[in-house]
């Protein structure tokens, strides 16, 4: 369903060519809704879900900070109004070069998931903070994203030891539960592990304070997906089971829960065909392609 101002926009402009249109007033009502479902975790907006500076800005102003992937998205986050405590660098595999370009713009709090990744950022960024990410199964995430960033929860203990003995300081645990991920159970796991590591790292006199929670958060689109504040009601219910009277500090990361309902791309059918006088098929071409938007 079209937003109204984006309808009555497209209807005025009548533009030639495809674009996006975003209402930011739907941004900032997302934004809210987010700090109201989770008033207790610290919202860091994920630069990759739409990094347009308009919408940048927006959420600076309102008190957002940032997770970034790259040197250009801290870039990107300064120049709209953050100041370096307020953003994340959370990728886990950076070049030295970025991680120490970052260190110079300000940036302290990197994620890590391996031992040679410490090792870069202490001596890229020496004595910052670093959280470690752990491996999740994905399982209810339309794009699971449990492979390719993360180490087993029973590695996270040496990789956040050997941070401490680089001189950086382990402060916590972070994990992706997957994107669009549509069971708000999904946290419960990966919560339990963190909870684990947190008591192993005591027992190692290094005392973790804080829970990444990730993004993973759902917009809706065809299908209707569970209300933010069903997340977090489940969320802070499992963080209470699992960690008890001492709670930890919490990081959300929401990227297309905060912006995917947002806006439209406007876009023209250029051909409709079919393959063979058989072909029950029809090819509907676009001015657009799905991925170069």
């Amino acid at each position: 369903m079209i937003n109204p101002r984006i309808k009555s926009f497209l209807n005025d402009r009548k533009p030639d060519e495809p674009c996006l249109v975003i209402d930011l007033d739907h941004v900032r009502r997302n934004f809210d809704a987010f700090r109201t479902a989770m008033p207790e975790s610290a919202i860091y907006y994920a630069v990759k879900a739409n990094p347009h500076p308009e919408v940048l800005r927006l959420l600076a102003s309102a008190g957002s900070n940032f997770d970034c992937a790259s040197v250009a998205e801290i870039n990107m986050a300064l120049e709209a109004g953050a100041t370096a405590n307020r953003i994340s660098f959370g990728n886990t595999i950076k070049k030295e070069r970025d991680i120490a370009r970052a260190f110079e713009l300000g940036v302290r709090l990197f994620a890590v998931d391996c031992e040679a990744e410490v090792e870069k950022v202490g001596r890229a960024a020496p004595g910052s903070k670093v959280f470690c990410r752990i491996l999740t199964n994905g399982e209810g995430a339309e794009w699971p994203l449990s492979r390719k960033f993360g180490c087993a929860p029973e590695m996270a203990t040496e990789v956040l030891e050997h941070a401490h003995r680089n001189g950086l300081k382990p402060i916590g645990i972070s994990f992706h539960v997957g994107s669009q991920q549509t069971n708000t159970e999904a946290w419960d796991a990966a919560l339990e592990s963190a909870a684990t590591i947190f008591k192993e790292m005591e027992t190692r006199g290094i005392r973790l304070t804080m829970v990444n929670l990730g993004g993973g958060f759902p917009t809706r689109y065809l299908k209707n997906v569970p209300v933010l504040a069903e997340y977090g009601s489940r969320i802070y219910g499992a963080i209470r089971k699992f960690f008890g009277n001492r709670l930890p500090d919490t990081i959300i990361e929401p990227g297309r829960g905060m912006v995917g309902d947002t806006g439209v791309i406007r876009s023209e059918v250029v051909l409709v065909s079919k393959k063979s006088a058989e072909d029950r098929n029809r090819w509907v071409y676009l001015d657009i392609g799905k991925f170069g938007g």
